[in-house]
């Protein structure tokens, strides 16, 4: 049986991860940066990208996020059913994921699913970061923006206005 300070961590924890993804939604990169450790490893299994990214330290998988997912990369990222561990200070979870990638510059929209699998661990400072996460895709597929002509965005907070 949980005690009431897990059902705490295990909230924190979700919190966390919800922090994690909203951030590389919304191009938060500060943000971002304070739900990972400093030592942080990220491995992405994401197939348009051949094989699986690893990015060690949490400015580099900060840096990475800043570069290749600007203004002209669009993406949401859903996930639920967590099934999170707790052990004193340390965690581990599995969260499933469903996301978004529309990559404008390159006409390509990215569709697809996985499991993340995550540690955690509660710095000094007392807040539950990322220290591991990952995820092997169990579907991906992209599409062509060309190839749906009647395509057309009515919102896109990073979009450049037209000019009148």
């Amino acid at each position: 049986m949980l005690g009431p300070m897990d059902l705490i961590a295990l909230e924190e924890i979700r919190q966390t991860k919800y922090r994690y993804l909203r951030c590389v939604d919304l191009k938060l990169w500060d943000e971002f940066a304070g739900t990972l450790t400093e030592d942080a490893v990220a491995v992405y299994g994401t197939r348009v990208f051949g094989d699986p990214l690893r990015l060690e330290g949490r400015d580099a998988i900060v840096e990475y996020m800043r570069a290749n997912l600007g203004p002209a990369v669009i993406t949401t990222h859903f996930a639920g059913h967590p099934e999170i561990e707790v052990d004193g200070d340390q965690a581990k979870g599995s969260w499933c994921f469903d996301d978004t990638v529309i990559a404008m510059d390159y006409r390509l929209l990215i569709r697809g699913s996985a499991f993340y699998q995550d540690t955690y661990r509660r710095d000094a400072d007392g807040r539950w970061r990322i220290s591991s996460t990952g995820y092997e895709r169990t579907y991906e597929f992209t599409v062509s923006l060309d190839d749906m002509p009647s395509l057309k965005f009515t919102a896109n907070r990073w979009a450049t206005p037209a000019a009148p």
